[in-house]
């Protein structure tokens, strides 16, 4: 499929952007191939906005929308000001050039300050694509709608905002180590900043949505009792899956396969469930869960992302663990590579407490908690 390999050629490119963003980015091409919709929660410089406009800059000759939302943010500025030479004719007509409703590739960052002025038309755009404003109705070419917040809402009003996204994606800082090729991405990034990179791979909206197309055509008959079968297991874990929302997560296997260069889904395409999560404590739960299911999968055209941060190793936490205790420990270490030494210390913390094997994990927490030990005393 001449269109997935341009499609993927896009991704691959924005991973060179973007370091340690690759979770990121593979989910972008699967929300972008199942024309569904995906929301980024992270804390500010974690590149959110960056990646989207980014990949909204590879759809060659689309219309991209882009606008940060405040609790003030009117409806105009999202879908456009009442056309005024129409008004005056008695006509209440949109003039919605530029705007959201013309856009292939809609960003919104802080979604959830959406003030309930905007939220009805919001909710109808994200999930029938269709804008409606008085007796003016008009149907949106939005590919996909992506969205960011800090943080999760604490309105219940806007929990149906939030539904309306099917796909979940914790944007965090990069690990430690890695903030050397942070700066070197970064600042070869500002350098293209005003300029378009002859080299840069771009995807045209018509591969876009024929992408699309072929997505509702993949063959789901092997996945679909796994997948019932998966669901259950959520919903008795306490994690809630809709049948809508189950209907939906159709869509994401289809495009995993699609984007593996398959007509059949297979076992392994579930990985996308990971990232349907409601709350951050469901995160690992979610993960721990999928991954028991497509581990057993022995097909050898499994989309990368599925093989991609399966349950954490106890060897290499430990070796990891060992390695930290012998930096730290050397003759001179500068301050700044002791707060290195700490951010790394507190991941593999985080890790190791969702390995499956119980002396595993309380040899490798003795460890950790000798080596916080080792460090308060040295301070």
């Amino acid at each position: 499929m001449t269109e997935v390999h341009t499609l993927n050629t896009v991704l691959n490119h924005l991973k060179t952007q973007f370091v340690g963003k690759d979770e990121l980015i593979d989910l972008l091409g699967i929300s972008l191939v199942a024309g569904e919709n995906m929301f980024l929660l992270g804390p500010p410089g974690t590149a959110k906005s960056a990646i989207v406009r980014s990949l909204s800059a590879s759809i060659e000759g689309g219309r991209n929308f882009d606008y940060l939302l405040t609790r003030f943010t009117e409806p105009n500025e999202l879908f456009g000001p009442f056309d005024i030479r129409r008004l005056r004719e008695g006509e209440l007509v949109t003039n919605t050039e530029g705007m959201l409703p013309e856009a292939s590739l809609v960003f919104l960052d802080e979604i959830f300050n959406a003030n309930s002025a905007i939220l009805n038309s919001l909710l109808m755009a994200l999930n029938e694509r269709v804008f409606r404003r008085g007796k003016e109705t008009r149907s949106l070419p939005a590919l996909m709608f992506v969205s960011a917040s800090n943080s999760l809402p604490d309105d219940p009003a806007l929990n149906a905002l939030l539904d309306r996204f099917l796909i979940r994606v914790r944007c965090d800082y990069v690990e430690p180590d890695r903030l050397g090729e942070v700066l070197l991405a970064g600042w070869q990034l500002n350098a293209n900043t005003h300029s378009t990179p002859a080299d840069r791979p771009t995807v045209g909206p018509d591969a876009l949505k024929l992408l699309q197309q072929q997505c509702r055509t993949v063959d789901l008959a092997d996945v679909r009792k796994p997948l019932i079968e998966l669901v259950h297991t959520l919903r008795n874990t306490g994690i809630s899956v809709s049948d809508r929302r189950a209907v939906k997560i159709q869509n994401l296997l289809a495009a995993s396969a699609i984007l593996s260069g398959r007509t059949v889904a297979v076992t392994s395409d579930l990985w996308v469930l990971k990232y349907i999560w409601d709350t951050e404590e469901q995160v690992e739960v979610l993960a721990g869960i999928v991954d028991a299911v497509i581990e057993k999968d022995p097909d050898p055209q499994t989309h990368p992302r599925a093989l991609a941060h399966q349950r954490p190793n106890a060897d290499e936490l430990l070796a990891d663990v060992l390695a930290l205790r012998t930096r730290w420990q050397s003759d001179v270490l500068p301050l700044a590579e002791q707060s290195v030494v700490k951010d790394k210390l507190r991941y593999l913390q985080t890790r190791a407490v969702w390995l499956a094997n119980a002396d595993h994990k309380g040899h490798i927490q003795t460890e950790i908690d000798d080596l916080w030990h080792t460090i308060l005393q040295t301070l």
